[in-house]
């Protein structure tokens, strides 16, 4: 037996926490009955209709690395008719994206149809790095540079960047190249740093997600995971 939302992520239809979102909404049924309560624990003889879709438990784990480029939007649809980041890939199993990129951020994204995994990669406790190349407006300071380091409130939560270092910086167009390294995982996080301090993000680039990047992929390739990539993410996992 396990537990229903662990078994709708295994299944490919969605991340874990999103699969929490459907019980509690009243989106999923099990033979038959409505299921709101996030403990309830199934079998493999159990049918599980999520939305109207009947989850298939016999699915093939795939797991994508993408150059995600501008003009993309993180998710598998869109009621307003905007491109998904699932459009570059060819396949035929129900991958969906590992954490967010704004439409207009290019960069490393990882898609998959793994709850378990996609849920270790973004769980708070597990600080998984993302490395990201801001183009900012202005000079940053001394005294923001250490404001930066020792940590900034965004939304009533602290974020203390892991590591802050200035790529280059062009004093005509008071403009300059930040890379930042964090392990928050919130919404427009990165561009909510740079803005609290007076710094306008103007294009945005995640060049690493812990210890992968996008050498040798142009904007909108991508490629599989190798097995020894799979393994060393799912290590990240850290003991309870």
């Amino acid at each position: 037996m396990e537990r229903l939302q662990k078994v709708i992520a295994n299944s490919g239809y969605c991340s874990r926490r999103k699969a929490e979102e459907l019980i509690t909404k009243g989106k999923v049924y099990v033979n038959g009955e409505l299921v709101k309560e996030l403990g309830t624990k199934v079998s493999d003889k159990d049918i599980i209709v999520v939305d109207g879709v009947t989850i298939n438990k016999e699915i093939r784990k795939e797991y994508y690395l993408l150059n995600k480029p501008r003009g993309y939007i993180c998710s598998v649809s869109d009621d307003k008719g905007r491109k998904v980041v699932t459009d570059l890939i060819e396949t035929t199993e129900r991958i969906y994206p590992v954490g967010r990129l704004d439409y207009d951020t290019t960069g490393l994204l990882i898609l998959t149809n793994d709850g378990d995994f996609a849920n270790i990669l973004m769980h708070p406790s597990n600080e998984v790095e993302k490395t990201y190349l801001a183009v900012i407006e202005g000079i940053l300071t001394t005294e923001e540079i250490y404001a930066l380091k020792e940590g900034i409130v965004i939304d009533g939560v602290k974020v203390i960047p892991k590591r802050i270092k200035i790529k280059s910086k062009d004093i005509n167009k008071n403009r300059e190249k930040v890379i930042i390294t964090i392990v928050e995982g919130r919404n427009h996080i990165v561009k909510k740093i740079f803005e609290s301090i007076g710094h306008p993000v103007n294009k945005l680039h995640r060049e690493k997600y812990a210890f992968l990047d996008v050498k040798g992929l142009q904007s909108g390739d991508y490629r599989y995971l190798t097995n020894e990539e799979v393994s060393k993410l799912k290590a990240l996992k850290k003991r309870k």
